[in-house]
């Protein structure tokens, strides 16, 4: 954790997790077998993170699923009480053992693994009783730990530059377990191997860099399954005492380089420059790094892109995902004003983009590249194409291309592919492309957008699976809106709330100004639709003008691309 003020420190307290973590000498970033991208389902109840593994997270070819702290912790509405451990007992907000066990047998079942964020490094920084209803105080956790398992020093931690000071004093006056002990070694070991009992496949090691690199290895060397994968939180910092890569030995680690370095490119630099990411921009290696474009903990305190920053944050996960450097997390969260704020809901989810959950893990610019990833693995960078400023495009062997136009105006030209020739699915679109005898196609895209193409999707019609899209129409609107406005299209059919503002749906904002909305509807229907505003209240404004009118295709998507009309 680098110097911050108290208020964000405490958040990023919560943040602190680390990259997975393998056996000493086995490091690797990628989880075993063929698909690596983790959706990090931020705050979200284990019932509900059930569902999405079996609805979105398997159909899309995810290979993993990180769930927040599964503990009992401190009582509070804020985010960051999941951060502060009173017992190891499966009992904190996001529900109880048996949930948790369903969660994971469900997300077996549907192909996806499961990771849980493991707070080891610390206690409660107070008193009361848990969510479980275990009662604790400051130093004494009955029949877990009392003071003499804390470390020595009871101050705050001030200097990062001392690692005494980082690895024995208190994170922001959190309770420092003494991870040297073989008693608190033990403790920690049996509850990640009561974890492992009920299933899950790896561990993110939370506030990493405020444990001794060996204090987590000998942790580890005591779990019945020593050889599971896990990842170590330990954020990079200049001029630090602790290096990220001292945790290489006994696991990955995550880049967070990485991350404020595609900030920082997408909002004031070139895409050009990002044709040798990685470690020739001094990373850790890539099969030993995790990477993400933000997490719970960067996103609230400015270091990286949120979804906030609209085009600029989708296009960067388009990037991550079919850029091959590291293993990619993919953050699914919430709408937050106030950075404390917990989950909508106490974490339930009931529908995505409704009652502030906003799904990154489901919108299609983002789910529909990691059957491209996965398509392209092992693949190198061929092809790569730019226009200097912020218009890039590159291939991954004879697998996969893609293409991302940052500008600020539409981007049309003929690109050069290692793609064999046919018909392929552009899976950012639903619009089928066609690849000539020489590798080439003819492709405008839209200021914003990006175009990706792999041999896994070679159709555009059927549903789901590896790219492949229903019929039915596109919605993409340009329009501004205010601070808890959002915008719903409807019209004459059962499917866009048959004209009722009330059933109206709602269009997703992550690349606004644009809102985007896919819907099905069958082939050579003609259908007459309009815009409406909601605000925070229910009030309701509609767009100007004449009803629209579209037809779907006899086969696929029809693409319509309006501006809102006052």
């Amino acid at each position: 954790m680098a110097r911050r003020t108290a208020a964000a420190a405490l958040a990023l307290v919560a943040g602190m997790a680390g990259s997975l973590v393998a056996v000493p000498g086995q490091a690797q970033a990628a989880p075993p077998g063929n698909r690596d991208v983790t959706a990090v389902m931020f705050e979200w109840r284990f019932a509900s993170v059930a569902r999405a593994c079996t609805e979105s997270l398997g159909p899309a070819g995810y290979g993993y699923v990180q769930v927040s702290p599964p503990q009992e912790h401190i009582r509070g509405s804020q985010w960051w009480t999941s951060y502060q451990p009173v017992s190891y007992k499966i009992a904190g907000r996001l529900g109880d053992r048996a949930a948790f066990r369903n969660m994971v047998d469900t997300c077996h079942a549907a192909g996806v693994k499961v990771v849980a964020d493991a707070v080891v490094n610390h206690m409660s920084a107070g008193s009361g009783t848990g969510t479980g209803g275990s009662p604790y105080t400051k130093y004494d956790y009955p029949g877990i730990y009392s003071g003499r398992d804390m470390d020595d020093c009871r101050l705050e931690i001030t200097d990062y530059r001392n690692r005494a000071n980082v690895q024995n004093c208190e994170l922001v006056g959190l309770a420092d377990l003494d991870t040297g002990e073989d008693h608190v070694r033990d403790r920690i070991a049996a509850y990640l191997d009561d974890l492992l009992s009920l299933g899950v496949d790896g561990f993110r090691i939370d506030a990493a860099k405020h444990m001794p690199a060996s204090d987590l290895a000998a942790i580890k060397s005591r779990l019945s399954r020593p050889d599971v994968y896990w990842k170590h939180e330990a954020i990079h910092g200049a001029g630090e005492a602790v290096s990220p890569s001292e945790y290489l030995g006994s696991g990955d680690v995550q880049e967070f380089r990485y991350a404020r370095d595609l900030k920082r490119v997408f909002t004031g630099e070139n895409l050009a420059y990002l044709k040798n990411f990685g470690e020739d921009w001094g990373y850790m290696p890539s099969d030993r790094s995790a990477v993400f474009v933000a997490n719970h903990d960067t996103e609230r305190v400015g270091d990286t892109l949120t979804y906030k920053d609209g085009a600029a944050h989708t296009l960067a996960h388009v990037f991550m995902l079919a850029w091959p450097y590291g293993s990619p997390d993919v953050h699914s969260g919430y709408e937050w004003s106030d950075k404390d704020a917990g989950p909508p809901n106490g974490g339930q989810v009931n529908a995505c983009y409704s009652d502030g959950w906003k799904c990154q893990h489901a919108w299609r610019e983002i789910s529909s590249m990691v059957a491209f990833r996965n398509t392209a693995r092992g693949q190198a960078v061929t092809d790569w194409w730019d226009n200097g400023g912020d218009a890039i495009a590159f291939g991954r062997g004879s697998a996969a291309y893609v293409v991302i136009n940052h500008e600020g105006s539409p981007l049309s030209r003929t690109f050069q592919t290692s793609l064999p020739a046919g018909d392929y699915c552009d899976v950012q679109s639903g619009r089928t492309v066609r690849v000539d005898g020489s590798g080439r196609f003819t492709a405008t895209l839209g200021s914003g957008t990006a175009l990706a193409l792999h041999t896994g999707a070679r159709t555009c019609s059927g549903s789901g699976g590896s790219g492949d899209f229903a019929d039915g129409a596109s919605f993409n609107v340009s329009a501004t809106t205010a601070w808890g406005e959002s915008i719903h299209v409807t019209g004459d059919r059962a499917e866009l709330g048959g004209w009722n503002p009330a059933g109206a749906p709602r269009l997703d904002p992550s690349g606004y100004p644009v809102w985007k909305l896919d819907v099905d509807l069958p082939a050579g229907t003609t259908f007459q639709y309009k815009y409406l505003r909601k605000d925070g209240s229910g009030n309701v404004v509609w767009e100007g003008g004449a009803n629209r009118t579209a037809t779907v295709p006899a086969d696929g998507r029809v693409s319509l691309n309006d501006t809102w009309r006052s």
